[in-house]
Formats: structure tokens, sequence, C-alpha cells
């Protein structure tokens, strides 16, 4: 089988001697060519151009940004041609796409499941999500987010631009930071699906599965409902007290999750369609990739787009 790896060099958690032992594996088994990614959407590029290189299997090693990157490519196939089915090897800090579907978050070991996948001929459908706006027409594997989250994940990158780690510990300080300094407390936000109106929200995430995100180990689960063959979740902060949001995003981390129903918050499950609005431009994140501030994004699921080997 023809196989394209798309490596991330810059993937935060493997190791070169690492990246050599998956390419051993994989080339022992599959007939792989390896690409590094240049720049900001190249592994998009890579993937869209895979079908008309007669691959038939594409695999990433990188963290969620390289996913949703080969995400998109794959989804945007020429037509005609046969799209590749995905495989993927986490390397990145949270990885939460891969342990979403319950691959193994170590690297070597997720190599074999791939390539036991392989062998058995293993694989499974997906829902994504899609997010369109006057700026946007993309998909996503796990989450978008308007204001904090996609507050913490600008302030992110800006720390990994001046030398940073995107460490669990850097996510954590600058989330907190943020909680107590940021744009937490600002009630732009307004979300609809089907005629059930919100206005007033703090904070917005939209969710094609859980978890949201991890501390750690650790699984914050605000929609524990949301599940890859579902439609789309959400969930949306209605309250600013510092006391009553902190226990919320306590209970995110509760082996059930988050109930549907409680103070300070409403949530939605299994939605085809949503629309988050905001007063004003504000921050906006997708698989924890800022794009840039929005104030109109349209969130549609996406039924069995994409076929993953695992």
């Amino acid at each position: 089988m023809r196989a394209l790896l798309i490596m991330n060099p810059q993937a935060t958690t493997t190791t070169s001697r690492t990246r050599e032992v998956i390419m051993g594996a994989l080339a022992s088994e599959l007939d792989v060519t390896v690409s590094e990614t240049e720049y900001r959407d190249h592994a998009g590029e890579l993937a869209r151009e895979a079908a008309g290189n007669g691959y038939e299997l594409v695999l990433s090693l990188g963290g969620d940004g390289t996913v949703n990157e080969v995400v998109n490519g794959l989804l945007t196939t020429p037509e005609g041609l046969r799209r590749p089915r995905y495989a993927v090897i986490p390397g990145g800090s949270a990885n939460v796409f891969i342990r979403a579907l319950g691959v193994p978050g170590d690297p070597v070991e997720a190599t074999g499941v791939v390539l036991e996948a392989v062998r058995e001929g293993r694989e499974r459908e997906i829902n994504l999500g899609r997010i369109t706006s006057d700026q946007d027409d993309r998909y996503f594997t796990f989450c978008a987010g308007f204001g904090w989250d996609a507050d913490v994940v600008q302030q992110v990158e800006n720390e990994r631009a001046n030398g940073r780690r995107a460490t669990p510990a850097l996510y954590a300080e600058v989330a907190v930071k943020l909680f107590f300094q940021g744009d937490i407390r600002d009630p732009s936000l307004s979300v609809v699906s089907h005629g059930r109106s919100l206005v007033g929200a703090y904070f917005a995430l939209v969710t094609n599965t859980t978890p949201w995100t991890y501390a750690g180990a650790l699984p914050l689960q605000p929609t524990p409902s949301s599940r890859f063959d579902l439609g789309l979740d959400a969930f949306a902060l209605t309250h600013s007290s510092h006391a009553l949001t902190g226990w919320i995003l306590s209970q995110m981390f509760f082996p059930k999750g988050l109930p549907a129903r409680g103070d300070g918050y409403v949530t939605w499950h299994d939605q085809d369609s949503l629309q988050i609005t905001s007063s004003h431009p504000r921050a906006f994140q997708i698989d924890g990739e800022y794009l840039g501030d929005r104030e109109q994004v349209n969130f549609h699921s996406v039924p069995k787009a994409l076929r993953i080997v695992c």
C-alpha cells in the first residue's frame, strides 16, 4: 500500500530518535514516502495532493494543528479522485483528537496500532464539524471556541513564537491568567440553533466529540455526550461570577463530565447546525488553532465525512 507520512518537524513531544523508529516501522509494512511540513497549512497542501499522487493512505505525525490541516486537505481532494484513508500518530502536547479516537497517546505504540489496523483492514467513518463565515470555510475534528479558550490559544501561540514550549503547564498558566484578567466577563455572544436562542453568553464552545481538551492526563468534558457519530454539541457560559465559573469548570473534570443542566451555563446536544454571533470581534479557534477575531460563525455537522484507520 502506498502511503504518505506528513510529519511536523516541530512536533513538541517527539525526538529525532522516536521519529526514526516510527518511520522504520512504517517502512517495514508500507510503501511510505515522508514529507516534512515547512510552513503553516503545508500539511493541508500535501494531503490535498495525495490522491493525485497515487497514495491510498495518508498518515500524520504532529499535534492537533497538523491533524486539522491534513483533514482540511483531504476533504478538499479534487473531484474524480478517490480520497485516501487517514491515520494519526500523536506528536503534539495535547493530542485531543487521537485520544478521543481511543488510540494510544504514545507515538510508537500508536504506530503499532495503525499498522495492525492496516493489516486487518480496520477503519471507521467519523462525522466532522464545518465552520463557515465571511472569512472561513473549514472543517474541525473536535472543537471550536469563541472567547476565553481562543484567547488562551492565541496567547500560547504568542508565547511559542517567543521560544516557549507548548506544554500543559503553559496552557494552564495562561488559562488561569486570562480567567482573572481577560475578557471572560464580556457577555457579547449569542447562540442560535433551530429557533432556540441564547443572548449574553460570555464564552461558547461547539464540540464534535468529548473531551474539549486535557489538563495533563485529565479530560475536561463540558459536553460529555458529544460523539464522532452524532451531530454537534455546544456549551455557553451565562454567568460572570468567578466563583460559579470556577465551580462549572471543576465539574468538567468529573468522570461523567459537566451535567447537561446547571446554573450559569446552557448546553445543546446532537445539533445539525448552530450559529454563534458576537456584538464585536472576539477571538476564535478551531482544534486548538487560533484563526483570528470573528463576529459571526455558522457551524454544521458533516456525517461520515472521513475514514480513519485506527
